[in-house]
């Protein structure tokens, strides 16, 4: 389709980015870009978390970030949807953020680690109602025969909350994933774009990467 090519990248005005200027630790910087496009935009918390399946294949979807601190990264599912199974298979992710009204994009690669059956309670506790029935419904990624069956779930689910407002499925988990390395991509309009990598091995290093 030759019309995608008149589509603009970016917006007109980029931000400017100094890496020079950037502070010791990723998670500062990050918070910084994350709310910025919150300012801009929305969702600025979606991201893709990528994963991979049995066969080594990638498997991606988007999420929403719960949280980040200085330990990591930290978002929520069910340890029996396929990226709770991948997950518990092979304990490492990659994070995508991409906020194109600023023209940037962050990179987030590390290990995950399920936390404990409180804090994973505790997150589920907050989610809005209709989160908690749909964790409660199951079957995630499973064939749907029948439109029925779903609406029967979501009923069931809807009953067992109501009578139990402080329930939490079995297998919901907080995940956390720290990271071993975060990129940070600002574009520009020449297209000599501006990335930043931070790696850590015993302490946060940075590095400028070509375009």
């Amino acid at each position: 389709m030759n019309s995608l090519r008149g589509w603009p990248s970016f917006p007109g005005e980029l931000p400017r980015f100094d890496p020079a200027a950037a502070p010791r630790q990723p998670h500062e910087l990050f918070l910084e870009w994350l709310h910025d496009a919150g300012e801009q935009g929305l969702a600025p918390h979606a991201m893709t978390l990528s994963t991979v399946d049995e066969s080594g294949f990638p498997d991606a979807r988007v999420l929403i970030l719960k949280a980040v601190d200085a330990a990591g990264w930290y978002f929520a599912s069910s340890a029996h949807s396929p990226k709770g199974v991948e997950l518990a298979r092979v304990a490492r992710a990659a994070l995508t953020f991409f906020w194109p009204h600023r023209g940037r994009q962050v990179r987030v690669r590390g290990a995950v680690t399920p936390l404990g059956a409180e804090a994973s309670a505790a997150d589920f506790r907050e989610r809005p109602p209709a989160s908690k029935v749909e964790a409660f419904i199951g079957g995630q990624s499973a064939v749907l025969a029948d439109e029925r069956e779903l609406e029967d779930a979501a009923r069931r689910a809807e009953q067992r909350l109501a009578a139990d407002p402080a329930l939490v499925p079995d297998g919901w988990t907080r995940y956390r994933l720290a990271a071993d390395s975060v990129e940070f991509w600002q574009a520009a309009h020449d297209r000599r774009h501006v990335r930043l990598r931070y790696s850590r091995t015993d302490r946060w290093r940075t590095e400028r990467l070509w375009p």
